[in-house]
C-alpha cells in the first residue's frame, strides 16, 4: 500500500484525543498479549512497516514496540470492530515477551472469585532486568523502581557487552552490532538531530507561555536515545561508558578554558 493512500484512517472513530485502543493478539495461539493506544500516524507506520507502532500517552509521542527491549511485533493482519473504534493487531511477538514484567502477556492476573483478589497466574519468562537492565526493574506487577543513577552507566555497559553474543533477531542492540559501525553512527546522528529538534521545540513552547511538561519530557527522552546509541558505538569500538566517566572525572577541578588550551592540536 502506498504511504499516500490513507483513506482507511478516515473511516475509523478515534476518540477526542485522536487515539484508538489497539489490542495485540498472538497470530499462532490467539492469546491476547497487550493493549496500547494508536493515533493515525502510528497506525499508518504500522501499516507501512509491518511492525507494531503505538502512541505513548505519558510521553506524548510515537513508540515502536521493542525499540528498547528488542521485542518487536511482526504484524500479520489488522482488524477493527463493527463500530470501528478498536484496532486488533494479529502479531508474532519476537522474543515471546510482550509485557514489561517479562511475561508473555500483560493480562497475567486473574480474579480469584473466592477472595476477590487479583492473582498472578502466568510465570515470568524473562527477568525484566535482563531485558531493560536496572533502568526498569519490576518489584510488583505494576510497580517500576527507579535505579540508583550512579549505577546506570555500569549496568548499561554490562548489558551492551552481553548483547554482543545475543541473537540479532531478538535483540535490537545485537542487530545494530551485526549491521556494523556505520549503521550505529547513523543512528547516533539521527538521535542527535532529534534531540536538537526537541530542544528547539521546548524553547518555542516556553516562548509562547504554554505548558512545557510534554516538551521537557521529550527533550529528556531524545537525549537518552542519543546517549544510549553513543554507548552502543563505544562498545562496538571496544570502549565503554566508564571510559567516558573516567575522562569527565579527570576534568573535575580544571578550568574549562585551561583544559581546552592544554589539548594536543590535531593534524
Amino acid at each position: 500500500m502506498s504511504h499516500l493512500d490513507t483513506h482507511y484512517l478516515d473511516t475509523l472513530n478515534f476518540n477526542a484525543d485522536g487515539l484508538i485502543p489497539a489490542i495485540a493478539q498472538d497470530h499462532a495461539t490467539g492469546q491476547i498479549l497487550m493493549m496500547a493506544w494508536q493515533n493515525a500516524e502510528s497506525l499508518r507506520l504500522t501499516v507501512e512497516t509491518g511492525t507494531a507502532v503505538y502512541f505513548s500517552r505519558s510521553r506524548g509521542k510515537i513508540w515502536h514496540k521493542g525499540e528498547t527491549s528488542g521485542h518487536t511485533q511482526i504484524v500479520h493482519e489488522i482488524r477493527t470492530d463493527c463500530d470501528r473504534d478498536v484496532i486488533v493487531l494479529i502479531i508474532t511477538q519476537i522474543g515471546g515477551v510482550a509485557c514489561h514484567t517479562g511475561r508473555t502477556s500483560c493480562f497475567f492476573e486473574k480474579l480469584d472469585v473466592a477472595s476477590l483478589d487479583w492473582v498472578a497466574v502466568d510465570k515470568v519468562i524473562k527477568d525484566p532486568s535482563e531485558i531493560y537492565g536496572d533502568a526498569v526493574k519490576v518489584d510488583a506487577p505494576h510497580t517500576l523502581i527507579k535505579p540508583d543513577n550512579s549505577k546506570v552507566i555500569g549496568e548499561l555497559d554490562r548489558i551492551l557487552d552481553e548483547r554482543k553474543t545475543a541473537d540479532k533477531d531478538s535483540s535490537y542492540v545485537s542487530s545494530l552490532y551485526h549491521k556494523g559501525l556505520n549503521k550505529i553512527l547513523e543512528k547516533v546522528g539521527e538521535e542527535t538531530t532529534e534531540a536538537i529538534i526537541s530542544a528547539k521545540e521546548l524553547q518555542l513552547v516556553r516562548a509562547t507561555g504554554d505548558n512545557d511538561e510534554h516538551a521537557k519530557a521529550d527533550v529528556v527522552y531524545e537525549v537518552a536515545d542519543m546517549w544510549f546509541h553513543s554507548l552502543v558505538a563505544l562498545h562496538q569500538l571496544g570502549l565503554s561508558g566508564d571510559d567516558v566517566l573516567t575522562e569527565l572525572g579527570r576534568r573535575f577541578g580544571l578550568s574549562g578554558i585551561d583544559e581546552k588550551n592544554a589539548r594536543t592540536p590535531k593534524g
